[in-house]
């Protein structure tokens, strides 16, 4: 009797990676009645990631109103989970997509919001804190969170900045005496697939700004006065951790999250694999089956597929990867442990059509696999 575990990522705006899980399920017990099958709810760190723990580890879901990126009061989700610990996208409260491409501005745009629902974790007796800090509309250097938590920075007079980034340039000082007491007795970790640094060609402004709404002398600005803010949080924690990788991540929420909260950066999958127990789970599998909406040479570089499939080649288990869809250079992915890629779309169609799809689509090509599958142990046996 084989045993199959299934893993996937969500098809993001068609299916969920709970609803992954339920259509393989359905699929294999066609082929394999008697068969073990088991599933978890999985996400990279990015997008979904909330739900998924949620799904995984039995979590329980809070909506808060807080301060969305432009000041408006926005309805943010995260996620508490057993043992005191919560998980938080800063994209349900600091996002690029809370914000209409004309208010895009990352100027004037905060991650204050952020702060809030790390606040509201803490009220609720949270000790351990996974934050996924993809898809913002800031370049604020983490200020608009920290502030929320109790800290001030203060300009050449002593006044308080509202922590946006046109403050970056101002600020001459850091007062940490009124931040929340909580955070030495939390642990932070980052969920953080980015390697670049604070500053440079490769830092917060200059690669990320104009994804968020700067134009070039916006970039050059946010960049003067990351490099200004840079050497006052040097000379405030004694070290300059600015050119280590990640600390341009989320407009330098990155760093701002490693000085203050004292947080561990980890990689999104490394750490979801970890936190829903992937390992355990996967012992005694024959077979696992993962998958995600588009699959490319990017899918090689911190996502779900390449994730799962590494830990199943440490173990020796033959990994699939059931895909929406895929262009050629997703073959790199089999040099990282999947056996096979099946994609759901496999005639000539509209992307429109493939998402009214995607259920359907998704059947089918389990059933293929399955099929196929089912062949394959019968010539081995």
């Amino acid at each position: 009797m084989p045993s199959f575990l299934f893993a996937s990522d969500s098809f993001k705006g068609s299916i969920s990676s709970k609803r992954t899980a339920e259509l393989l399920c359905a699929a294999g017990r066609e082929v394999w009645p008697d068969a073990e099958l088991r599933s978890v709810a999985v996400a990279d760190g990015g997008e979904g990631t909330v739900e998924a723990l949620i799904e995984a580890l039995g979590g329980e879901a809070v909506v808060v109103t807080v301060e969305g990126p432009g000041g408006s009061g926005v309805k943010a989700m995260y996620g508490l989970l057993p043992g005191h610990r919560a998980v938080i996208e800063m994209a349900a409260a600091s996002g690029l997509t809370l914000l209409s491409p004309e208010e895009r501005n990352p100027l004037v745009t905060s991650t204050f919001g952020t702060g809030q629902l790390i606040l509201d974790a803490l009220d609720r007796g949270v000790v351990d804190i996974s934050l996924a800090i993809g898809g913002s509309a800031t370049n604020d250097g983490g200020m608009g969170c920290l502030r929320a938590l109790g800290v001030r920075f203060l300009d050449g007079r002593g006044n308080e900045l509202a922590g946006r980034g046109e403050d970056l340039a101002k600020v001459n000082s850091i007062d940490l005496e009124g931040v929340d007491r909580r955070i030495e007795a939390t642990d932070f970790h980052v969920m953080c697939d980015v390697d670049n640094p604070l500053l440079g060609t490769r830092g917060a402004a200059a690669v990320f700004a104009p994804q968020k709404g700067a134009n070039t002398s916006m970039v050059a600005e946010l960049e003067e006065g990351m490099k200004s803010y840079a050497g006052v949080l040097a000379r405030t924690f004694g070290t300059d951790v600015s050119c280590e990788p990640g600390m341009g991540a989320s407009g330098g929420l990155g760093i701002a999250a490693r000085l203050f909260l004292r947080a561990e950066v980890v990689p999104g999958i490394e750490h979801v694999l970890d936190l829903v127990g992937f390992d355990d789970l996967l012992a005694g599998a024959d077979l696992c089956v993962t998958g995600e909406g588009h699959a490319d040479s990017q899918s090689v570089h911190g996502k779900l597929v390449s994730g799962v499939a590494c830990r199943c080649k440490r173990r020796g288990v033959p990994c699939v990867a059931l895909v929406g869809a895929m262009d050629a250079s997703a073959t790199e992915l089999l040099g990282y442990g999947v056996s096979a890629i099946v994609p759901t779309v496999i005639g000539c169609t509209s992307v429109a059509d493939a998402m009214d799809h995607a259920e359907q689509n998704f059947t089918l090509a389990a059933d293929r696999m399955f099929s196929l599958l089912r062949i394959g142990s019968g010539l081995v046996h």
